[in-house]
């Protein structure tokens, strides 16, 4: 918008500089000429007194020389025929004779060009005949001082050209500074730093957009306030049944079945509580995975994830595998939501695929990343784009569609992506890219580019 007004103010002001400065230079030129050619017969007329007194051919030659213009070569007197006397001329004549003969023969001066200039030449009756005064004018006088008027009118062309730049740039500061800063506080709205406001500052137009956008701002975060209580409320109401399921799992007496359900239902209290507490922080989170300093060991997390996991693939009759989790994997995302991420990744094997399918779970570390890879030997997923995209798979065997949205939000918290396509084992295959240097989202497409291709 700046430079668009500093273009159009620019294109304006040059149109009316040269409407003006073109016409009155010719202007200038004109008078110029004109003002040489009045002093020219201005001169020749001062001849004419002393033709009326005398055609002496000295006295003629001495009035010439005496004078202004005579004194400087550029006058010439035309004297016809008198009592007999031929025709003679005095001065520096440098018209040609049909120019005077007409000038005689009219009665009226003329002007006609000559070499290096024009001459004037003025008629004066006398007694016996007409004679002519003939004042030479050079090029040089007639253009005097037009070259400086142009220079003048040009640099006062520039000037307001300049000027009128100079004051749109202002105006235009003053219109885009209230634009950008309301640009730049919805781009920090969008990144989830719901503080982020406008002042309410510029033109009328601006102040009631940041006016509209803060009072936008301010109900984005009392909606999500009130999301945040639904959700606590929501997940408040499952504690009475699991106390109840708590208690009948109490009393299923020993076996490795009832321990196993003891011990589900505790990790299912643990969850409904860590959703709770979540809800109710007063600062909802802003899009990284974990606060400052925050992370886990994803080889521990995941060592006992398949720990839970694997005496219910006994009991289905799956073989499963686990490797590179020998050694500590520290990223930076929270404990909880990895469990959760994990949980989602192992119960979609579970659940969508048949009883005795074979799956693994490889972790590769590298210095700025880590893989985590979840491939079984089932159907495969028939559309990966859909199976990533939330609540696609919503209703189809049960399913929320929620869980790989969950992997997903998690691995591209941290600058990462996830990737569903073919395993060797012949099923599905999920890779999950977990960036170590918490890049952030603004990272995920060029990683997705460099990466594509890999499992």
């Amino acid at each position: 918008m700046r430079w668009a007004l500093v273009k159009v103010c620019l294109a304006v002001t040059t149109m009316v500089v040269v409407a003006f400065a073109v016409p009155l230079g010719l202007v200038v030129k004109e008078m110029a000429r004109d003002r040489a050619l009045s002093n020219a017969e201005r001169h020749a007329a001062g001849m004419g007194p002393t033709l009326s007194i005398t055609t002496d051919r000295e006295e003629l030659t001495r009035a010439v020389a005496t004078s202004e213009a005579g004194g400087d070569g550029r006058m010439a007197v035309h004297v016809p025929a008198v009592g007999g006397a031929p025709a003679f001329e005095v001065g520096d004549p440098r018209a040609d004779a049909r120019a005077v003969a007409a000038t005689r023969e009219e009665g009226r001066a003329r002007t006609t060009g000559v070499p290096g200039g024009f001459v004037v030449l003025q008629p004066t009756a006398l007694s016996s005949g007409t004679a002519v005064v003939e004042i030479y004018v050079p090029e040089a006088e007639v253009s005097k001082g037009v070259t400086t008027a142009w220079l003048v009118l040009a640099g006062v062309g520039v000037a307001l050209v300049i000027g009128s730049v100079a004051v749109a740039d202002r105006l235009g500061v003053r219109m885009v500074q209230p634009a950008k800063r309301l640009v730049g506080a919805a781009h920090d709205l969008g990144e989830g730093k719901l503080g982020a406001r406008v002042p309410e500052e510029g033109p009328t137009e601006l102040r009631l957009a940041a006016v509209a956008f803060n009072a936008m701002a301010d109900q984005v975060v009392q909606l999500l306030a009130n999301e945040r209580e639904l959700a606590a409320d929501l997940s408040h109401r499952l504690r009475t049944p699991l106390t109840v399921l708590r208690l009948n799992a109490a009393s299923l007496g020993d076996g490795p079945a009832a321990e196993q359900t003891r011990t589900a239902v505790e990790t299912l209290e643990r969850e409904v509580d860590t959703i709770i507490r979540t809800a109710r922080e007063a600062k909802p989170r802003t899009g990284t995975a974990a606060g400052a300093g925050a992370g886990c060991d994803a080889a521990e997390v995941i060592r006992e994830r398949m720990a839970f996991w694997s005496a219910l693939a006994e009991d289905e009759g799956r073989e499963a595998r686990v490797a590179g989790v020998e050694r500590p994997v520290r990223i930076p995302v929270a404990r909880g939501e990895l469990v959760a991420a994990v949980d989602a990744l192992l119960g979609n094997v579970f659940r969508h695929t048949p009883e005795g399918t074979a799956f693994s779970v490889d972790v590769h570390s590298a210095e700025d990343a880590v893989i985590v890879l979840v491939s079984d030997a089932g159907p495969g997923i028939a559309d990966p784009e859909a199976a990533l995209a939330r609540g696609a798979g919503s209703g189809a065997d049960g399913s929320t569609g929620l869980g790989l949205d969950i992997v997903r939000r998690l691995a591209e918290a941290t600058g990462g992506d996830v990737r569903v396509g073919g395993s060797v084992l012949g099923g599905a295959e999920v890779r999950v890219w977990i960036q170590r240097g918490g890049g952030g989202r603004r990272g995920v497409v060029g990683r997705r580019r460099r990466h594509r291709g890999r499992p």
